[in-house]
């Protein structure tokens, strides 16, 4: 758990460094286009699987205004939610009973189109009102003891957002992210006794921007 976090760092680390050193040549190939690069804190909502916030999470996005408001592009995300079981008595079936403690594990990783409005083009504060529309590929995990159970299920997934772009520099040159957000995936995960029949989720992402 410990070595796939900081595998996770170093990726965003490397991802982070390549963005601003191909910043400066944006601006002259890519005009109207806009990257994001953001952690994020989830919190899933109506779901009794690990349904703790976590703040083990990033989103990524990359896109074009076609207009100086409407930008449209693509975005990838993943998000990871933790949470510890005290030990009790799973009743898997009439003849079938499981006793142990439990981490639960729910990684959610969604990925498709993006849309977004902003309503200030060309400004150093920059808000705007956006959708993400795609697919989601989600894993439930319970571990126990040095066992572990898993499932993984794909579903539709839509998350409006509001958020904003600032750039202290100018204009989409170098600046920062931040955007609150809720989406809902169609993923229905059936694990042990526990079932996952859609998840909500809501949270904030703050990064870069360029």
């Amino acid at each position: 758990m410990k070595t796939s976090k900081y595998q996770v760092l170093k990726t965003i680390a490397l991802c982070v460094v390549l963005l601003a050193a191909a910043r400066t040549g944006k601006a002259q190939i890519f005009p109207n286009s806009y990257i994001n690069v953001d952690w994020q804190v989830g919190v899933p909502l109506g779901s009794a699987y690990a349904d703790k916030a976590s703040g083990w999470g990033m989103n990524f996005e990359g896109g074009y205004y076609i207009t100086p408001n409407a930008g449209v592009g693509l975005f990838m995300a993943f998000h990871t939610n933790n949470e510890y079981i005290d030990t009790q008595t799973l009743h898997l079936s009439a003849t079938s009973q499981l006793t142990c403690d439990q981490q639960h594990m729910l990684f959610q990783m969604p990925f498709g189109a993006a849309f977004r409005y902003r309503f200030m083009p060309e400004k150093k504060f920059a808000p705007y009102a956006g959708v993400k529309v795609g697919a989601q590929y989600c894993k439930t995990t319970s571990y126990y003891n040095v066992y572990s159970t898993s499932n993984e299920k794909w579903g539709v997934f839509v998350s409006p957002e509001i958020g904003v772009n600032i750039f202290p520099m100018g204009p989409n040159l170098f600046g920062f992210h931040m955007a609150f957000y809720y989406d809902y995936a169609s993923n229905q995960n059936h694990l042990l006794i526990y079932k996952v029949d859609g998840l909500h989720n809501i949270g904030f992402r703050v990064g870069l921007a360029f």
